[in-house]
């Protein structure tokens, strides 16, 4: 087996075409395209959709309390920063949900279990009744409608909402949370919920 760096003597094709013979000490450092890669397609949103789903995100339930408890399942949360502490996530500003977000000076952010599909299904449904009979939830630390049995959770105090396209990132700071919960994390990938595997 060869090394990475090296090409064996009289080794003198690549898959993208032909390629000099290097020494030990260099590397090809040229940007061939691998015939492997297909044909490139000009950036479009059903091109960064297709991109994403091969993209496995953590799941997540973002709720906030307006005129009544409102949440939705994100698969953008991202931690941001340490020190201070800082996440961020996006919203559609066509969200049911966005009008509360919006205005809400608190809001909660739950990690889900792979036990926990039918919640994120229900989170993600239009028109569903996330806060119905099947969900359960109690009412947390700032009135932030918490949701129970999740992997993690906090309560955040939102710092900005910053335009992006026909969405906004809103960025959180974390007041107080517990990551305490039991389990294995719930995954979205290509389209679905899935269960982590080794």
């Amino acid at each position: 087996m060869k090394r990475d760096d090296t090409i064996a003597a009289g080794d003198h094709t690549t898959a993208g075409g032909s390629a000099r013979a290097r020494t030990p000490q260099q590397k090809d450092n040229s940007m061939t395209a691998s015939t492997g890669l297909g044909t490139p397609r000009t950036a479009s949103p059903e091109l960064l959709r297709s991109v994403f789903r091969q993209h496995a995100a953590g799941v997540a339930v973002i709720t906030a309390h307006g005129a009544r408890p409102v949440g939705f399942t994100a698969t953008s949360l991202t931690s941001v920063a340490a020190d201070p502490p800082l996440l961020s996530f996006g919203i559609g500003t066509g969200a049911s949900s966005w009008p509360a977000v919006s205005e809400a000076e608190h809001i909660g952010v739950h990690i889900l279990g792979e036990h926990q599909q039918e919640l994120a299904a229900t989170f993600a449904r239009s028109g569903a009744d996330r806060f119905g009979p099947a969900t359960s939830w109690r009412t947390g630390p700032e009135g932030v409608p918490l949701l129970d049995g999740v992997l993690a959770w906090l309560v955040c105090r939102v710092v900005a909402r910053v335009p992006a396209g026909d969405h906004r990132i809103v960025l959180a700071q974390p007041v107080v949370g517990d990551p305490a919960g039991p389990g294995r994390p719930l995954l979205y990938h290509q389209g679905r919920f899935n269960a982590l595997r080794d």
